[in-house]
């Protein structure tokens, strides 16, 4: 079922014309990856690789995030890996607050059929979204930045967890370090999700 639900979500997607955006898209972009995925990975929006592949996450920021994952102890193929906006904007500008509109549902519906235990909003474009479906307020990413949330969305009880997006790390070097402690600690979180004790703080409190 999870599968054929998901398939009809990226048909959807492939087909879409709810904004400007399909008119210079080579490729929609749905998402991939597992379909029991503890860990979801939500990007901001396609870039050019992505665009021509039709796969989130594949240029240079595709390989960090594939060594990220790497540090879990998993492969890409065990998480879910998606975006808030499924099509390319122009030059890689921002999405605008119309496109995250329109695009939104799709993110939704595929939470809702995955039921992750982790969201890991990659960059403030995904986690000003998604804060504010989980109903919290955002404060930049700088500010933000491992921070650790358990709210409900859609239903579910998840763990939100904010970091920069890996393309960040690629144009200031000095991000990685952060970055990377970030992911390190997300198997800390893995471990203290099923002993269910946190409702909230930051990285270093599931230390």
């Amino acid at each position: 079922m999870t599968r054929d639900e998901l398939s009809k979500i990226e048909d959807e997607v492939r087909k879409c014309r709810k904004c400007p955006l399909h008119q210079d898209r080579i490729n929609a972009v749905p998402g991939e990856g597992s379909r029991e995925p503890i860990i979801m990975l939500v990007g901001e929006a396609p870039g050019r690789n992505e665009d021509i592949q039709g796969r989130p996450f594949v240029g240079r920021a595709g390989e960090y995030l594939t060594y990220l994952i790497s540090l879990l102890g998993m492969e890409r193929d065990d998480v879910y890996i998606t975006n808030v906006v499924k099509c390319r904007p122009p030059n890689n500008r921002d999405p605008t607050d119309t496109e995250i509109e329109k695009c939104l549902p799709y993110l939704r519906r595929q939470i809702q059929i995955l039921k992750p235990r982790i969201i890991v909003a990659l960059g403030r474009h995904a986690a000003k979204t998604l804060s504010a479906e989980l109903g919290v307020v955002f404060k930049g990413i700088t500010r933000e930045r491992g921070r650790i949330i358990k709210g409900r969305i859609y239903g579910l009880d998840v763990y939100l967890v904010y970091t920069y997006h890996p393309a960040a790390a690629l144009y200031n070097p000095n991000l990685k370090n952060v970055i990377e402690r970030d992911f390190k600690q997300l198997d800390k979180l893995l471990k203290d999700i099923y002993r269910g004790s946190r409702k909230s703080g930051t990285l270093d409190d599931f230390i």
